[in-house]
Parts: structure tokens; C-alpha cells; sequence
């Protein structure tokens, strides 16, 4: 099922009633973009959520090792500086900036963008929303993002004020100066 797209933009909901509505519909992936845009996505198929659990994986391992921040996982909606309310597929967020929040910001959906973020592409997502998507992010202080797109075998690569790089698989991809020593590798895919 493609994403349906509802302009809720005149009915302005308040944080916790998005939160509300996400509580009473877990069965769908819900979203809010900066621009009042609601949107409803079907959950993932097999070829995807075992890609994201591979990613979340690798990810959560490095963590775990380094112990620098929280990982999350798709399911987490994070309230963006710029009004969006975003999911991305695999997130991290630096210690000190989670530490920093109340328990009931951290229970609810976190106000921050994540440092660092991996959108990947699934069979049904158009291409040009993902890149909208990853620009809301870099609008709202994203750090270091990847989006992977298996059907174009490529990664954009999306960092903090400079120009998105995009590189074709096989990659091995850098953490950078955000997730230290930090490399991922993407065979062709």
C-alpha cells in the first residue's frame, strides 16, 4: 500500500493530540510533516523490516561497544524543532542530548532530531518524498543522515550544511565525525 496523505494543516494538532492519535492507531505508521501534512503508512513487508532490523542491528552493536548514545528503532516518532513529527527507520541521538530531557519527553516522542539517521527506501516509497523527508531533518539539525535506495542500488549521503553526496553500491559507508569508527557495509542489494 502506497502512503495516503491527509492536509491537516487547518485543524493544527497539538503534540499530545498527534500523541493520542498515534496511541489509538498502532496498527498504522503515522507522521506529521512541518507542512501539516498527516501521514498514514501500512507497516512494513519481509524484504524491508529485515533490512531495517539489520541496520538497527549494526547500529545498536557499535553502541553498545562505543556506549555514546540511544539508538532507536522506527517505531519512535521524534517532535522536529521545525513542527514535523518524524519516524525515521533507524535513529541515534548523543547521550548528553537525551540525558538532557525529562522522562515524560523521552516516554512521549522526543523533542529533538536525531544526530544521525537511516531512511531506506521500501518498494512503495516515492523517492522524492524520502528526499523531502531527509531535508525537513537537515532543516531541523540532522547531523549525518543516509538514505538507501535498493531500487537505484545508490545511498545520499546528507550532512549538516553541505550538499547531499550520492554513492552507488557496494559502499562502505563512514560514521564520520558523529558515530565515531563507526563503518557500515552495503553490498549490492
Amino acid at each position: 500500500m502506497n502512503t495516503i496523505t491527509l492536509n491537516v494543516k487547518p485543524v493544527q494538532l497539538t503534540d499530545e493530540e498527534f500523541y493520542q492519535l498515534c496511541q489509538v492507531n498502532q496498527a498504522w505508521r503515522l507522521e506529521l510533516t512541518a507542512k501539516g501534512e498527516l501521514l498514514i503508512m501500512s507497516p512494513l513487508g519481509g524484504k524491508s523490516g529485515s533490512r531495517e532490523a539489520r541496520l538497527i542491528s549494526k547500529i545498536w552493536l557499535w553502541n553498545e561497544q562505543t556506549k555514546l548514545g540511544i539508538v532507536f528503532s522506527s517505531s519512535t516518532v521524534f517532535r522536529l524543532p521545525n513542527g514535523g513529527k518524524r519516524s525515521p527507520d533507524v535513529a541515534w541521538v548523543k547521550l548528553e542530548r537525551w540525558d538532557s530531557l525529562t522522562d515524560e519527553e523521552q516516554e512521549k516522542f522526543p523533542p529533538l532530531c536525531p544526530d544521525f539517521l537511516i531512511e531506506l527506501r521500501s518498494r512503495t516509497d516515492n523517492l522524492e518524498d524520502l528526499q523531502e523527508k531527509m531535508a525537513e531533518y537537515l532543516d531541523a539539525g540532522l547531523r549525518l543522515g543516509w538514505l538507501i535506495n535498493p531500487q537505484q542500488q545508490q545511498v545520499e549521503i546528507y550532512r549538516l550544511n553541505q550538499d547531499k553526496e550520492i554513492i552507488s553500491l557496494p559502499a562502505n559507508l563512514s560514521g564520520e565525525d558523529v558515530l565515531h569508527d563507526f563503518i557500515l557495509d552495503i553490498p549490492v542489494i
